[in-house]
């Protein structure tokens, strides 16, 4: 254990021993320490240059079933004290919750494995600037690129710490830096698009090189030019990576262990029925090495493990804090997460889409008609009914060939049938916290002019 986790852990202990010595009957508290460089760069200056060091602590306080969380960026003494006694003084003001309170001592994790999420390499503010500009330089020599919206990079390192009076205390680093470069093609006169690359890693090794993000955000950009509006149809669509993303993202939102318990997701009722097609798999792996969202523990202090949510196409479990838990009557499945200024909740890890057998040029070659999205505009998701709606942009597809850039369309669906017609493709690589390979889902509406 480093000199700083000893710290930190040390001055958690004495808050919550303060905080029981004022009349709490539990209390946790979590700390969260660290330091951050960005920068932005466009047309050739640098925009801005950005550090940050310094932390906040959170505390929950718990008197019987009534609960109270304060924060505070202070970490003297006085202000501690006074953070302790808001806390009491507010727990002592708000209803009683029923769910609350913490882990039993037995259902804490006994052990704490390694997730490999910290990079001790620092990069400095002249590093970042070097890649930003050498990401921007590329995306500006894209023949058909004509302006830029910049390029940024970043680096962070923290250290969290979480110490609780049922005697759970752990504190684990980690690290992420990341850079991205936005492109614009085209004219006023004939018509401007945009579009964007990005790479982000727990380790500055496993970033992408910077000329080949710029240079895939201009020429994403150059090829959306000359898109056209298309007739209302039904037809298959196909999702790029990129846009995949999003659907495995509202399968997690949709058996959030909060919103189950209120009645209020669309899959409210779907537990280990089969809600995706037969030999479609989610998995999530907080553990994986290098993981961009990877924690060896949760927020509660449960074990968390690598599991299938979505096994052959049958869901297999919610998501679940020790809240949401106790309202449906379960165990929790390790997945509480929380900031400093708020009470755990539940939320996933590394989530991704297992990979089909098909690849998406197979998939676009089997295509009387159909769309390849590449961008989604809006927030077109009713997490209680399903319904699925939303701007998007792309390319028609036409025998079997990409024929022409689309924009200003609608694509819509119910997202209970958008899981059942889903097949995923062989694309898959795990580079960000929710991933998924090229998806094609049949029988969308395109709704075009």
């Amino acid at each position: 254990m480093s000199d700083a986790s000893a710290n930190t852990l040390s001055l958690l202990e004495d808050l919550i021993a303060d905080a029981r010595r004022a009349g709490a009957d539990a209390a946790d508290a979590i700390l969260v320490d660290g330091q951050s460089v960005s920068v932005a760069w466009r047309l050739g200056q640098l925009e801005t240059l950005e550090r940050s060091e310094g932390g906040d602590i959170g505390l929950r306080v718990l008197i019987g079933k009534r609960q109270a969380i304060v924060s505070s960026g202070d970490r003297s003494r006085e202000a501690l004290s006074a953070l302790v006694e808001r806390a009491i003084a507010m727990a002592k003001a708000v209803p009683e919750d029923p769910f609350a309170g913490l882990a039993d001592p037995d259902q804490l994790a006994t052990t704490m494995p390694d997730i490999d999420g910290d990079d001790p390499t620092e990069l400095t503010a002249d590093q970042l600037i070097a890649m930003a500009a050498a990401a921007e330089d590329a995306a500006r020599s894209v023949s058909g690129v004509t302006n830029s919206e910049g390029a940024e990079a970043s680096w962070g390192r923290s250290l969290v710490s979480v110490v609780a009076s049922n005697g759970f205390a752990h504190s684990y680093w980690s690290s992420g830096s990341s850079l991205s470069a936005v492109a614009l093609a085209g004219d006023g006169d004939s018509g401007m698009e945009r579009d964007y690359d990005y790479t982000t890693a727990v380790y500055v090794a496993d970033l992408e090189d910077a000329a080949l993000i710029g240079r895939r955000a201009g020429e994403r950009a150059v090829r959306r030019l000359g898109g056209r509006r298309i007739k209302t149809c039904r037809v298959p669509v196909i999702f790029d990576p990129r846009m995949a993303r999003g659907i495995v993202g509202s399968l997690c939102g949709a058996i959030n262990g909060a919103s189950i318990a209120r009645g209020t997701s669309f899959l409210k009722n779907a537990l280990e029925t089969e809600v995706f097609a037969p030999g479609v798999s989610i998995i999530e792996d907080p553990h994986r090495a290098r993981g961009l969202r990877s924690r060896p523990v949760d927020a509660e202090g449960i074990a968390n493990r690598r599991r299938a949510l979505i096994d052959n196409g049958v869901l297999t479990t919610w998501v679940m804090d020790l809240r949401s838990a106790r309202q449906l009557g379960l165990a929790s499945t390790g997945h509480a997460a929380r900031g400093t200024s708020s009470a755990p909740s539940p939320g996933v890890s590394n989530v991704w889409m297992e990979a089909g057998t098909q690849s998406p040029e197979e998939m676009i070659r089997e295509l009387k008609e159909g769309l390849l999205v590449v961008d989604l505009f809006g927030h077109g998701v009713n997490g209680v009914t399903g319904d699925y709606s939303r701007g998007a942009a792309g390319f028609w597809i036409e025998n079997g060939e990409i024929t022409y850039a689309v924009n200003e369309v609608t694509i819509a669906g119910n997202l209970k049938d958008m899981f059942r017609s889903l097949t995923p493709a062989s694309d898959l690589d795990l580079r960000h916290g929710t991933d998924a390979p090229s998806l094609r889902i049949d029988g969308m509406t395109v709704a075009g002019g």
